[in-house]
């Protein structure tokens, strides 16, 4: 346990850029019309960009300093649910107390687009949360896989789902379907409970491909 938190304290050090990044963007974010896009929403950039950094920048590192491999994956899930839970609680907090000041413009908040607040604050901020945790884990998973064959078929395979289910309707009612179970989702028990299964699914996958991964 000493070497994950270690590797938990890299891992969130070594993520500076984007930590600023999404600082300046939610800071400096302006809209003009009668309805915007809250500020708080861009804190989800950090969920986007954390990947990336764990993937491929410090796996290398982490690997050559004497990590193992399931060392480095528990480490990058703890890590994801700190994030998560940061991410979820700055976006709470903006949507609580910032977003109602802008009384001449109506604020549009993804909080309330997937319908998590009407369970209550507490449940949307859990519920933002452990969707944040599944999208980090799934972009894990997807940026681990690049190089190898196995990534490439399931590049294609996304994007063939996105082409060919977009235009059909029955197949786009499908694609819709799931995309209502795991985000737009106002039933908070059973949102959370398929956001925890499929991060778990993933992380299981994770692992397998970590193994046949290589530096």
């Amino acid at each position: 346990m000493t070497a994950i938190f270690a590797i938990v304290k890299r891992l969130l050090a070594s993520n500076k850029i984007s930590f600023i990044i999404t600082a300046l963007v939610v800071l400096c974010a302006t809209s003009s019309g009668d309805a915007v896009l809250s500020n708080g929403n861009y804190t989800w950039l950090m969920a986007v960009f954390a990947p990336f950094f764990f993937v491929f920048y410090d796996f290398t590192k982490l690997i050559y300093l004497g990590a193992s491999k399931k060392d480095y994956f528990f480490g990058c899930l703890i890590s994801y649910g700190i994030l998560a839970f940061c991410i979820s609680f700055a976006n709470t907090v903006i949507h609580l107390l910032i977003d109602p000041v802008y009384s001449a413009q109506t604020v549009i908040n993804m909080m309330d687009v997937c319908k998590w607040t009407e369970n209550g604050i507490i449940a949307a901020g859990l519920q933002q949360m452990f969707f944040l945790l599944l999208a980090m884990v799934f972009l894990h998973v997807l940026l681990s896989m690049q190089n190898r064959w196995y990534g490439w078929l399931t590049d294609g395979l996304l994007v063939a789902i996105i082409c060919i289910f977009t235009p059909i309707a029955p197949l786009r009612a499908i694609l819709a379907g799931f995309f209502k179970m795991i985000m737009l989702n106002g039933n908070a028990v059973l949102h959370i409970g398929i956001c925890l299964l499929l991060s778990a699914a993933l992380s299981f996958g994770g692992l397998i491909v970590l193994k046949r991964k290589t530096l």
